[in-house]
């Protein structure tokens, strides 16, 4: 039986008065991509930021890798998990080379110095991000995939089983959003990493994710696979759509299609992807 990576028990989460998260219990499975999807405001980024120690629970507890997040070191935690929130922005003029050897930081003390395995490492994330050719561009010099690109590199210079990233593919084109998820979809296969992530599009999470997490009412809707979870009873109740949900046709996960006032388009009847005509 494959242990997890993570585990919350009776976890609630807040700001101030604000309860976002109540008693909620949780596992991440180690060596899978999860995806947390969920309505605006639900808590999906709250969650995601508790499990990297950002921030402190109300109440309840986390245990990372068999013990408490909350009794072991910064440095300690560095070393397990990596942490790409949500926009990340970075000083004026510094380089790609530069932000991806920040995470090493971890690995460093008074005593220890930059080393041939850090060097190593740092090198490794710029050709599996194909960035070595960037490495002495100014990172706000770069498009927003490269940029994108960029911070990744840094959290897998940090060398950790386990990344964490808050809706990595937003104000991305498809081009780049696809280039990002098959990046970290990479990792998982070939290194066995695991992945959890916020993410807003529906559709792509079915695809990518091994686990997706549905957040509604502070707490869990419902959790598994995706052919097992997602249907248009859970968009309905926690997106507040109607939809059809059918199998995508190059991977057979599970296809959202949003009912709404667009145009009418009918498809040809000579080729099931051919060329579709509009109705009048």
């Amino acid at each position: 039986m494959k242990k997890e990576a993570i585990v919350a028990n009776e976890l609630t989460l807040g700001y101030d008065e604000k309860v976002v998260i109540d008693q909620l219990d949780l596992e991440i499975p180690t060596g899978e991509i999860t995806v947390f999807i969920g309505g605006n405001g639900c808590g999906k980024s709250t969650l995601l930021r508790s499990l990297a120690r950002l921030l402190k629970p109300q109440a309840g507890s986390i245990i990372l890798e068999g013990k408490s997040i909350h009794k072991q070191s910064t440095k300690d935690i560095a070393k397990q998990l990596a942490i790409l929130p949500q926009g990340p922005e970075a000083p004026e003029g510094l380089t790609v080379m530069q932000l991806v050897k920040q995470g090493r930081f971890p690995y460093q003390g008074l005593f220890s110095q930059w080393s041939e395995k850090d060097e190593e490492k740092v090198q490794y994330a710029l050709k599996a991000t194909h960035l070595t050719e960037f490495a002495d561009r100014p990172v706000d010099s770069l498009s927003g995939g490269q940029r994108q690109r960029a911070w990744i590199a840094m959290t897998l210079a940090q060398d950790t089983d386990i990344i964490l990233l808050d809706e990595p593919t937003t104000y991305l084109d498809m081009t780049h959003q696809i280039e990002i998820l098959d990046l970290l979809f990479e990792l998982n296969e070939t290194q066995n990493r695991t992945i959890v992530m916020v993410l807003h599009d529906l559709n792509l999470a079915c695809r990518y994710a091994h686990h997706i997490i549905a957040i509604q009412d502070q707490g869990i809707y419902a959790q598994g696979r995706p052919e097992e979870v997602i249907s248009c009873e859970l968009v309905r109740e926690v997106f507040k759509m109607e939809c059809q949900v059918t199998a995508d046709p190059l991977f057979g996960t599970p296809l959202c299609i949003p009912h709404g006032r667009g145009r009418c388009i009918v498809k040809q009847e000579v080729d099931s992807f051919g060329p579709y005509k509009a109705l009048s």
